[in-house]
């Protein structure tokens, strides 16, 4: 399954990009499995995505948890727990 990540603010500062569509290894079905799955690109992604770091998700521009079901070509937005203009 393809989806589009999206990252915003200092997320996207210490991932050095903003998006990317990927596709999904089997097995990755929610958005905390996303976190979880990015987390083992290793670096400033297990840092920044680790598990008990305050962090915002969206789905589909939609405030979500962990649990929420992915769907082909959803997004996937991480970002922190306040943003500035």
């Amino acid at each position: 399954m393809k989806i589009d990540l999206r990252y915003f603010a200092s997320v996207r500062e210490a991932l050095g990009k903003a998006d990317e569509t990927v596709t999904v290894p089997e097995g990755v079905a929610t958005v905390g499995d996303v976190r979880a799955w990015l987390r083992t690109r290793g670096g400033a992604w297990a840092e920044t995505l680790a598990e008990g770091r305050a962090l915002r998700m969206a789905c589909n521009h939609e405030m979500t948890d962990a649990g929420t079901r992915l769907t082909d070509g959803c997004e996937v937005a991480f970002f922190p727990p306040v943003t500035g203009g």
